[in-house]
């Protein structure tokens, strides 16, 4: 006999993520786990006077979200130190940052986000003469340049010509131990995730992680996380740190935080001309790549990490990157179907090559897309740069995961957060409908995907990326109840339309984490 439910949610469109149709009924919840998910009405036994019941009536019921590329220190680095977005000038800035540097005890660094870019020119003069030998770094909308001092460049090592994340690892690595700073701002970020439907994420971390790893322990330990991490080491100061892997394999093994091996950046965008290309640029014939890619480090320290049973991620942009990286991971090991033993993949794959499509399916190389990509930009730049860079022939293939999914090739979603942020309504709008922001045609409708392809690349497909599927991603008796609820079933609206939908109900192991029905 069946035992009563906890939570029992009840609706006309539940998508369990295991091929099955879209089908109306319930999901049954008790001690964290999924007690039954069937079609009609709910049995008597299901229910007693403790029962919480969701009448979700056309609400769509999914498996919970995951993110498998997010940043987390690049998030908290757009809220570092003194808001400075309202800041008309340079003046400003410099007395904003002044106030605020007399309310911190004297040795502290002066930081500061939100500059108008326009006004972060290479002007470390100025604040050598507000701040003196105390460092300020001045961070601009965006992150990608800053204003600072002399003191600021000697400590940090880097400079207004190069603030991107991975240059300024020592101010992450200072930011991270700072727990009165970075801890409440994890779980506001934690409740931000929960409230788009999102209860796992693979967390980009830089080198070890500069001992954020401790305060997810403490988390754990304490019950206090509301979403799964998985996070990776990308290499940074040092090449790809194995002993780091270990112990940190051996000292994540529950069901909140895990250890999920490698990430590192191959190539960069083709708007710059330095995602790696198989044929030259069509507006540089000499040129298939603007930047110098150490592809024998890589692909060395990927078979280290493979000979070890850990996993990578490579981000790659261009045909080119992507053909050889899936050349680097036919070099590894694999079983005697010629599949990975090691679940690595590919991050981005902005611009690809359908035969390297179908070399990924037959090994098992995973693709961590971001679906919501297409929402920073506009149909007529990004068909100007397209045409300007690699020509309408080849830009068919521009964001290809129709041939992806095609090919046999596991789907996962990604974000790049903060490049964005989490909104799966959203991606339904630009990986299904193929739609820039401002509406209108269509780009590259014969490479989107399905609205079932989507949400269970958003679902199962993140579970399996984390080695999770057996306990996550999908709407199964007796896995981990994490469920996200919208507000519109995303079957029936039109693409065009799906940008309306909200979630309205998180579940993480069984509790409800965020509502608003």
């Amino acid at each position: 006999m069946s035992q009563p439910a906890q939570i029992l949610l009840k609706s006309k469109y539940i998508f369990t993520a295991t091929g099955a149709d879209v089908f109306s009924g319930y999901v049954a919840v008790q001690d964290g786990k999924l007690l039954q998910i069937g079609k009609g009405e709910p049995g008597a036994a299901l229910i007693d006077s403790r029962t919480k019941v969701y009448e979700l009536g056309e609400r769509l019921i999914c498996p919970g979200f995951s993110d498998v590329h997010c940043f987390f220190t690049g998030y908290a680095l757009g809220f570092i130190g003194v808001d400075l977005s309202c800041a008309k000038s340079q003046n400003e800035i410099i007395s904003l940052a002044k106030g605020y540097a007399a309310t911190l005890p004297a040795q502290k660094s002066v930081l500061g986000h939100g500059c108008n870019p326009a006004l972060c020119c290479a002007d470390t003069a100025a604040l050598d003469e507000a701040f003196g030998t105390r460092p300020a770094v001045l961070l601009a909308q965006g992150g990608e340049t800053c204003l600072m001092n002399t003191a600021a460049i000697k400590k940090y090592g880097f400079d207004p010509s190069c603030c991107y994340a991975e240059a300024v690892w020592r101010l992450l690595a200072e930011m991270l131990q700072d727990k009165a700073y970075i801890l409440p701002l994890f779980e506001s970020y934690m409740q931000m995730m929960n409230s788009r439907g999102v209860t796992g994420v693979k967390e980009m971390g830089f080198d070890d992680f500069y001992g954020f790893t401790d305060i997810l322990q403490q988390l754990e330990a304490d019950g206090k996380l509301t979403l799964r991490v998985n996070f990776m080491s990308q290499p940074v100061s040092q090449n790809a740190n194995l002993a780091f892997g270990r112990a940190m394999r051996q000292r994540f093994t529950g069901d909140y935080v895990r250890f999920s091996g490698y990430n590192r950046m191959t190539d960069g965008s083709i708007s710059q001309m330095c995602g790696d290309l198989k044929q030259p640029y069509t507006c540089a014939p000499h040129t298939t790549c603007a930047q110098q890619i150490d592809w024998d480090l890589i692909a060395a320290e990927t078979r280290a990490v493979d000979a070890e049973d850990f996993r990578f991620s490579l981000h790659a942009q261009g045909d080119g990157a992507i053909g050889k990286v899936v050349d680097i991971y036919e070099t590894c090991k694999r079983d005697e179907n010629g599949r990975l033993l090691n679940r690595h993949s590919i991050t981005d794959l902005e611009f690809s090559h359908p035969a390297d499509l179908e070399r990924m399916g037959k090994l098992g190389v995973i693709a961590e897309v971001y679906p919501q990509i297409q929402s920073i930009a506009n149909r007529a730049e990004k068909l100007a740069m397209i045409e300007e860079k690699i020509g309408a022939e080849r830009g068919a293939y521009y964001w290809n995961r129709r041939k992806m999914a095609d090919s046999g090739v596991l789907l996962s979603c990604g974000t790049d957060l903060p490049l964005l942020i989490d909104d799966i309504p959203q991606s339904v709008y630009h990986a299904v409908g193929g739609f820039f922001p401002e509406g209108g045609e269509p780009f590259n409708v014969q490479n989107m995907l399905t609205v079932k392809e989507l949400l269970t690349a958003w679902t199962y497909g993140g579970a399996y990326n984390l080695y999770s599927e057996n306990c996550l991603g999908t709407l199964e008796c007796g896995k981990l109840a994490d469920i996200a609820v919208l507000d519109t079933n995303l079957f029936k609206t039109p693409a065009a339309n799906a940008r309306d939908a909200k979630v309205c109900l998180t579940l993480v192991g069984g509790n409800v984490v965020f509502e608003n029905l």
